[in-house]
């Protein structure tokens, strides 16, 4: 089946969204490993939120649900370390994961359909000055990434990563498959920190 892969896993504690922005540094030798063969093959890896375990040492447990990402850019560093900044492609589901030696996680997965572009609803236009002004403060990569202001999936996908909600949380939209629907829900987050201020 063409919707389904066999990539390696990059078990995080962040949660990345299709169209995110992720810059990573990489100094374990797995993920080097990784990192060479997925720029070698022009393939792609995917992130994770650990459930349990850590970001180093043995393979950690995962959400069922992650991204899809492709690197888009990448520097040595002075302290040895690589640095690369991967962008989310596609959410998926995994189906089943094994360790291989040197505790790199890889899994075959699912690809989760991604719904077309629309536009976003009057009653959350103002979601979108929102955004513009946490992307401005930001600054950095976030500012120099292609925008889509009137597109509800990269509105929301971009909303998940930027206010300042729990890993849970980000987890939970994440697995959402209706994009107004996540974007309703940050609506509503956002409305109570706002009442708590």
């Amino acid at each position: 089946m063409l919707n389904r892969l066999h990539i390696p896993l990059f078990p995080l504690n962040s949660v990345l969204f299709p169209g995110g922005i992720l810059p990573l540094r990489v100094f374990e030798p797995r993920y080097m490993d990784m990192v060479s063969a997925c720029m070698r093959e022009q393939s792609g890896f995917g992130v994770c939120l650990i459930l349990s375990g850590k970001e180093v040492g043995e393979a950690a447990t995962t959400y069922d649900v992650g991204s899809l990402a492709r690197i888009i850019d990448w520097d040595q560093r002075e302290d040895g370390m690589l640095g690369i900044t991967a962008q989310g492609q596609q959410r998926f589901r995994i189906l089943s994961s094994h360790v291989r030696p040197g505790q790199l996680l890889c899994a075959e997965v699912e690809l989760l359909e991604e719904p077309a572009a629309a536009a976003i609803p009057a009653r959350f236009a103002h979601a979108v000055p929102l955004l513009r002004d946490l992307i401005d403060r930001l600054g950095g990569l976030h500012a120099e990434q292609p925008t889509s202001y009137d597109d509800v999936c990269w509105v929301s996908g971009r909303l998940a990563e930027l206010l300042p909600i729990g890993l849970p949380q980000r987890q939970y939209l994440l697995q959402l498959d209706d994009p107004i629907e996540r974007l309703e829900r940050l609506c509503d987050m956002w409305d109570c920190m706002q009442g708590e201020e």
